[in-house]
Formats: structure tokens, C-alpha cells, sequence
């Protein structure tokens, strides 16, 4: 499913009504019509509902709404305008929704302050007030509607995007409507994945009022992953063997840290992997072998708990071993590691996972590897990558990962809520899979041993990252369904691999 900013939504419904005559009001009503049965979805009893509207299509759309729900409902409509500001479109369903016996209270009316006090009184209030075209600061009665908006108790239920979020960057124009469920129409906004509309967003849902499959399928600059994911696993034939499932080298861990290197190499063999070789300390390698028996162990000279710069002659003469790399959980940056990775990526040619203590190694200003690499920051990591602050990652997570990798030429995975990978030449594809839950320490080390293993098993980075982060969080989501919301670890993730792969490609 492609996402599309302001002027591509735009696009889709001129062209639905100029290329394949669906008017404007028949959109509006099935938009209507899709939001009410919304409504009924998540309030099937308590009788109460706010509609909240402005002056323009979003607005009619809270009409319909309004004219629907008036046979199931008390409802309460507020026009945040004057009557004389709705456009034509607007104008109509007024016209409808007062011939059904909505009279709705409009902005100059005299009671208007007062029906936004009552708001607090309904137990769904939907967010029909600004659009996707909304821009600038929000003032006025808009202003006094959206915080009348958010100081109910009310669920919240916002149309296409939450009110005072602008469409293509997800930030508050002032103030911003918080809904606990977005429900919008054709395509996904980029304000669903960045900014303050991450979290204004909340839940959120794309309803079929009916748009042509040929305008909803038109690239764009970003797409979320979809169900065609299962494509991408590598086969596995009747006659394979370990050493046809791919070799990865992990290069992890330091006696402070030997369960970074663990988790990784964990999330390596719940993946499939053929064989997997941890390279590190002596403590570390102990500690791998103590959880993971299967792995396969390369101690490697070390200097006070870290692995020494010596040893990238040991690696670099053993690579030819190994199909993959993953680098950098738990290493430490200190001088040492630094060295050790400047020397050894200057030869390095196998793919290879960047993660963690190696990305802070880049950010100090050492050389990545000339071979095909997946890079794995998490936004604070991004930020030291590109020498910027770690909110304006947050705030711009599309254009962070078109910058980074353009200055990288590497494939590139910003990790977090709806995790980004972006590849030179390609969309940047957006994960749908993931939960809070996951938000706790070696989540990433369990990502990079995933990627890694489809690294090892013949996967072009982009499509390892793809379908990394797809596999990781919707294991992760299955042991918020299993396990519970909040409490489950890293470890557990890694164990539920095989599980997510089973529903990904069901027997």
C-alpha cells in the first residue's frame, strides 16, 4: 500500500471524479457512511455522540455522519465556522443533514461556547473539523473546538487526520486534536509515521469508500510493507544442509556486554541459520556457548574485556568462511574497537549488518565497509550519523532516511514506531509490525541477528532489511498477544521467530 502526502490524495479524488465520473458527494457519502459504521463499531450503546465539523469536505463528511447516526443517536453538531464559510460541497449536506433534523450549532451562534462545554458529556465525539489541506496555526473557535475536543473524556475518533496535524510532516499547527483512532480514505499519510502525528494519530484505519484500484496502486515516494512479504524468504529445499543455509560471522560483545553478542546470536539460529559463528572475548564467547550450545565460537585477542585491534588479521583471514557479517552489538567505542574496525572494513568484502557500537564508530568518522551493508540506527544513532538532533530524526523520519542513504549509498533501517527502510533508487518501505512492548533494551540486537541470517542466506540488503523488520516485529507482536502488552524481553522475541515465520508463509 503506497502513502501519499496532501497533493497525491488531491490527485486521487479529482481524478476519481474526472476520469471515472465519481462525484463529490457520492465520495462524501460513502465517506460518511464509513466513518458511522465506525461509530457503531466501537460505541454500539451509549447513546451520545459529538460531531465536531468545519467548512469544508471533512465537514460534509461529519454531516453524513451526523444525518446517519440521528436515528441511533443523541447528537450533538458543532460547525466551528459560520454557516456563510462552508463551501458548496459542505453546503449540501447541511441541507440534507437539516432535512433529517440536525440543526447544528455553528460558531456565531450564541450557544456555541456551551455546546463546546457538552462535549464532555458524549461518549464518542468524531474529529471532522480540518482536512488534509489544513495548514498554518489553528485559531479562533478551530482553536477552542479541538481543546474542547481534547478536555472530554470522550473517545476520539479522528477523519482522514487528526485535527491541527498537517498532512505531510505530521506537525501541530498550534494545537492538535489526540484521537485514539484515525480513520482515513484511499491511502495512508505520511503524518501516521513522523512528529507530533505519530502519537495524535492513534490507531488508525484505511476505509474503501470506492476509489479506483488504478489511482490507489500509482507509486509514490513510500510504501508500507504488505502481505506479499512472504515472497522474499529464501526457499529451503528437501536436501539442505547447514552449510546451505547460510554461515554468519558475528562480531559482538565485550565483558561488560556479552549478552548483546548473545541475543544476536540467538535470534541467528530462531531464524534458520545454518551455522553461526560468534567472534569476541573469551568471557563473551563462554557466555554465547552457555545460552546457544549450536553456535560456533571464535575467541579473538582481547585488551581489558574488548577486542583487541589485533584481531582483525584473525577476521580478515577467516572471512572467506562466511557468507554474512553482523557488527557492533555490545562492542564499546573506545579506541581499540575503532581501530579494530578501521582496519578490518578496509578489506571486508561479504555483506555485512552495521549495527550499534559500529554505527557510533562511523559517526566518529570510520570508513564502512565497501560491500553491501544494512545499516541499523535507532533515531539516536541517526542523529550522531548525520551530526543533527535526535528530534529532528523524529520529526522528519522520511527525509532523515532519504539523507542517510544518500550520504552512505548503503541500504539504511531507521529503527522505532513503524520502523523505515529506505535503498538508493527505491521507495522507502514503512513496517507495519511492532508494538510499545518492544521498546526495551536488545530488541535491536535480536533485529541485526535476523538480518544478518537473510544476509547469509543470499538476500540483497534492502530486501533482508524488509523483511527483518516485518519477521522481528510481528514476533514481537505475538508475544504482546501471547505473553502480554508489557514485560516481555528481548529473548522471548528471538524464541518467537519461528512462530511469525509460521504465520507469514502458513503451511
Amino acid at each position: 500500500m503506497w502513502i501519499a502526502n496532501q497533493l497525491q490524495c488531491q490527485g486521487i479524488d479529482r481524478r476519481a471524479t474526472a476520469e471515472f465520473g465519481i462525484s463529490s458527494q457520492e465520495l462524501m457519502e460513502r465517506a460518511g457512511e464509513a466513518v458511522y459504521a465506525e461509530v457503531l463499531r466501537i460505541n454500539p450503546e451509549k447513546p451520545w455522540l459529538g460531531i465536531v465539523c468545519g467548512r469544508g469536505n471533512n465537514g460534509g463528511d461529519g454531516l453524513v455522519v451526523a444525518r446517519h447516526a440521528s436515528r441511533a443517536y443523541k447528537v450533538l453538531c458543532i460547525v466551528a465556522v459560520p454557516e456563510f464559510e462552508l463551501n458548496e460541497n459542505c453546503s449540501h449536506q447541511l441541507k440534507l443533514a437539516r432535512e433529517a433534523g440536525i440543526e447544528p450549532v455553528f460558531s456565531d451562534h450564541a450557544d456555541f461556547r456551551e455546546a463546546l462545554s457538552n462535549l464532555k458529556y458524549q461518549s464518542v465525539i468524531v474529529d471532522v473539523l480540518l482536512g488534509t489541506g489544513a495548514h498554518g496555526s489553528v485559531l479562533g473557535p478551530q482553536r477552542d473546538a479541538i481543546t474542547a475536543i481534547n478536555e472530554s473524556s470522550a473517545i476520539v475518533l479522528a477523519v482522514d487526520v487528526p485535527s491541527g496535524i498537517e498532512t505531510d510532516t505530521g506537525r501541530s499547527l498550534g494545537v492538535h486534536v489526540i484521537a485514539n483512532k484515525t480513520i482515513s480514505f484511499g491511502l495512508p499519510k505520511p503524518c501516521f509515521f513522523q512528529s507530533d502525528g505519530l502519537e495524535a494519530c492513534g490507531d488508525w484505519v484505511i476505509a474503501d469508500i470506492g476509489f479506483p484500484r488504478v489511482l490507489l496502486g500509482q507509486p509514490t515516494k513510500a510504501q508500507m510493507i504488505g502481505s506479499d512479504i512472504s515472497a522474499l524468504f529464501p526457499s529451503r529445499s528437501k536436501s539442505a544442509h547447514k552449510g546451505s543455509n547460510g554461515h554468519l560471522l558475528i562480531v559482538a560483545g565485550s565483558n561488560q556486554m556479552p549478552g548483546a553478542a548473545v541475543l544476536a546470536t540467538k535470534a541467528a539460529l530462531h531464524s534458520g541459520i545454518g551455522l553461526v559463528t560468534i567472534a569476541s572475548t573469551e568471557k563473551v564467547c563462554q557466555a554465547v556457548s552457555n545460552h546457544c550450545p549450536e553456535a560456533l565460537l571464535l575467541p579473538l585477542p582481547e585488551n581489558e574485556g574488548v577486542i583487541a585491534p589485533l584481531a582483525s588479521r584473525v577476521l580478515s583471514e577467516a572471512q572467506a568462511k562466511f557468507s554474512a557479517a553482523v557488527f557492533g552489538p555490545g562492542l564499546t567505542q573506545g579506541e581499540p574497537i575503532q581501530e579494530l574496525l578501521a582496519e578490518l572494513w578496509a578489506g571486508w568484502k561479504i555483506p555485512a549488518v552495521i549495527d550499534a557500537d559500529a554505527l557510533n564508530i562511523v559517526s566518529q568518522g570510520v570508513a564502512l565497509p565497501k560491500s553491501p551493508c544494512v545499516l541499523t540506527p535507532h533515531p539516536g544513532e541517526m542523529a550522531r550519523l548525520l551530526e543533527i538532533q535526535t528530534s529532528e530524526v523524529q520529526a522528519n523520519r522520511f527525509e532523515t532516511v532519504t539523507k542517510a542513504v544518500k550520504r552512505f549509498n548503503q541500504t539504511v533501517l531507521l529503527k522505532g514506531a513503524y520502523t523505515m527502510i529506505g535503498h538508493a533508487d527505491e521507495p522507502i518501505n514503512v513496517n507495519p509490525t511492532g508494538n510499545p512492548g518492544m521498546a526495551t533494551g536488545g530488541m535491536g540486537d535480536v533485529l541485526s541477528g535476523v538480518i544478518g541470517t537473510l544476509l547469509a542466506q543470499g538476500l540483497e540488503p534492502n530486501d533482508a532489511a524488509i523483511l527483518g523488520a516485518y519477521w522481528h516485529g510481528l514476533a514481537g507482536d505475538l508475544c504482546a498477544q501471547e505473553i502480554g502488552k508489557v514485560g516481555f524481553t528481548a529473548s522471548e522475541v528471538a524464541s518467537y521467530l519461528p512462530r511469525a515465520r509460521a504465520k507469514i508463509i502458513p503451511s
